[in-house]
């Protein structure tokens, strides 16, 4: 499998799950296979919620934003990217995290929100870091392990001032990176832990461990820890990208978030071409604030062949 088959399996995929996830958010165990039993029969891009079918959430909203970052200013310059969430932020985004709305909307400067934020609250290790990082770990793939784990924590310090929040980014990174490398992901994972930071290391190991399901999970799935646990335990348990998704969604709780970085990972794992077309073809991407632009697959392949290399 070539690497663009693996980075836009990457990039897509996080979108679908995303866009899958999304309706049944918050809603109960099951849900998805409850009303969709039958694997491949289709209609499954249902929408609601609010949400249209194939409609992806601030999860890619932001994944997006991130990466036209990237491209545009050749690197990571995060002030543009603090700025681009201000403007989404501002613009009334169907869905924004709590903490991601408060630090975006609190009028403190791109060093300070984030830690100010975390200071008063001792709260910060959500999944809203963890859920747009598709993009970014494409980006900085080839750059290696080093680097690729620190762009992802000072990314994530954006908005989360939690280191939890940055070391879950960081793992996320890596396994992508490993991943589009052609290297198994769940093989990997001994030696990539050894990569987080000591403070965290353990709990990390905990949720990533072989025998781990997330019925186990001492957090909400909105949480960072058992969402990165859960997509890695729904790609270790399955067999397909579809199946991937499924397992994700039926976990209930922060179903987008969860299946959006299950599809980020099972993505790459898989490629592009595993994804089902009747996924992908009503797949679209709104950008509040960027003056009504709205992402479809096309669009979300170009920006993959761009992050991967063909700049």
């Amino acid at each position: 499998m070539n690497r663009f088959q693996r980075a836009a399996g990457a990039v897509v995929g996080s979108a679908v799950g995303d866009a899958l996830g999304g309706p049944f958010e918050f809603g109960p165990v099951g849900a998805f296979s409850a009303r969709f039993p039958t694997p491949g029969a289709g209609r499954e891009m249902c929408g609601g919620g609010g949400w249209d079918p194939g409609e992806a959430t601030d999860d890619t909203q932001m994944a997006v934003l991130v990466a036209e970052s990237l491209l545009d200013r050749g690197g990571l310059d995060l002030p543009d990217i603090f700025d681009r969430f201000q403007r989404w932020a501002a613009a009334d985004p169907k869905d924004i995290g709590l903490q991601t709305e408060d630090v975006l909307t609190n009028g403190m400067s791109w060093g300070l929100a984030a830690a100010i934020h975390f200071q008063v609250n001792q709260r910060a290790a959500g999944n809203g870091s963890l859920m747009r990082a598709s993009t970014s770990a494409v980006y900085f793939a080839p750059a290696g392990s080093e680097a690729t784990m620190d762009a992802a924590r000072r990314i994530a310090a954006l908005t989360h001032g939690d280191r939890a929040a940055w070391e879950g980014t960081a793992l996320f990174h890596e396994l992508i990176r490993v991943t589009l490398e052609g290297t198994d992901p769940v093989t990997a994972l001994p030696g990539i832990l050894g990569l987080v930071h000591p403070d965290h290391r353990g709990r990390y190991g905990t949720v990533l461990a072989p025998d781990w399901h997330p019925d186990q999970a001492t957090e909400f799935n909105g949480a960072v820890w058992p969402c990165l646990g859960s997509a890695v335990w729904a790609l270790r348990t399955t067999d397909s990208f579809e199946d991937a998704i499924r397992a994700a969604i039926d976990l209930g709780g922060d179903t987008d978030t969860v299946a959006a970085v299950t599809g980020g990972l099972a993505g790459a794992y898989y490629g592009l071409d595993a994804i089902p077309a009747r996924w992908t073809r009503p797949l679209h991407v709104p950008l509040p604030g960027f003056d009504g632009r709205v992402l479809h697959l096309a669009d979300l392949l170009h920006l993959a062949d761009r992050l991967g290399g063909g700049r």
